[in-house]
């Protein structure tokens, strides 16, 4: 019988060999797995959206305010076993980038971002602007749950956009 993959703090998998992973991603930024979606929520909204995910048997993992430029409420909700993570921001003020997405989007909900671990984030920090991506942050800073993060722009390469915002995100037990 298989047993799916556990989560153990928040990103790394039972039985997952670093060595391996890091072979089969060897390229530089050296991303890992899909650490988590990010779902604008709008304010007041968090717990009956935390509520509803639940009722589709995600479980909350984690739970936060951000401060400085980010500026949202946030909850981790694990799905499954697996190590990718819903993250539902909510606006503290109407600063937040958070916001401005939601106004984006006629003041409904929204796709805020998609998020990529990482097992160094400088490493990819510094792969990723000499490779021409725009980044946002002017170098890794502390994420939320003690990560280390930093997000790269919709619009990073013009010859190929994304379209949407990334995040790269380093675990802290990756330090």
């Amino acid at each position: 019988m298989t047993h799916a993959p556990v989560l153990r703090d928040l990103g790394t998998l039972e039985g997952e060999s670093t060595t391996a992973s890091d072979e089969f991603h060897s390229g530089v930024p050296g991303i890992l797995f899909v650490d988590h979606v990010a779902i604008a929520v709008r304010q007041g909204e968090l717990d009956a959206q935390v509520k509803a995910y639940q009722m589709l048997g995600f479980h909350e993992v984690h739970r936060e305010e951000v401060l400085g430029s980010d500026q949202v409420r946030e909850a981790l909700l694990q799905i499954g076993n697996g190590p990718n993570l819903i993250q539902l921001l909510e606006p503290l003020n109407a600063d937040s980038p958070v916001q401005k997405t939601i106004d984006k989007n006629g003041g409904r909900g929204a796709l805020a971002h998609i998020a990529f671990r990482v097992k160094d984030a400088q490493r990819a920090f510094d792969a990723m602007r000499a490779n021409g991506f725009r980044i946002i942050d002017p170098a890794p800073r502390k994420g939320s749950r003690g990560t280390t993060v930093f997000f790269v722009h919709p619009k990073s390469k013009e010859d190929s956009p994304f379209g949407i915002l990334i995040e790269i995100v380093e675990a802290p037990e990756s330090k």
